[in-house]
């Protein structure tokens, strides 16, 4: 009975065409995540030096869930271009007291480093793509309204 089974299910299957006309699936195209949204260059820098800032935060201010979950970046303050190919960013960050009272911030300022992977004989620089954190100041408490 078995034999006479997996022939016929294999002519079935070339019957129905269910061999021939397997496609392999398509790739997915990736999609703006809105039609609308706009991005600046300051949004994509705060992309990247985002990871470093918030492992700082969270040193600064040990034990404060406020200020982990809750720091927010005000502006970038400056960009200075060094002659090694990086660049040096300074970003104005608010964050909230450890009570979580609201509109009490702590005014920081906090200054990374980004250098761009760079592999050119003729620009003179070879190093991968790396963000560090240069200096992190506490400016002073402020009440935001």
């Amino acid at each position: 009975m078995k034999k006479t089974i997996v022939p016929f299910t294999i002519l079935l299957m070339f019957a129905t065409d269910n061999l021939v006309n397997a496609k392999p699936p398509e790739p997915k195209e990736i999609k703006p995540y809105a039609e609308d949204w706009y991005v600046t260059p300051e949004d994509i820098i705060r992309d990247i030096i985002f990871p470093v800032i918030d492992k700082r935060v969270m040193q600064e201010y040990p034990g404060n869930d406020a200020a982990t979950f809750g720091w927010q970046s005000q502006r970038i303050v400056g960009i200075v271009y060094n002659n090694n190919h990086s660049y040096d960013i300074s970003i104005s960050i608010h964050v909230p007291d450890e009570k979580n009272a609201p509109g009490n911030y702590a005014h920081d300022l906090v200054k990374v480093r980004v250098s761009p992977s760079c592999d050119s004989p003729k620009i003179g620089c070879s190093h991968g793509f790396k963000v560090e954190l240069l200096d992190y100041e506490h400016l002073n408490k402020e009440e935001v309204e």
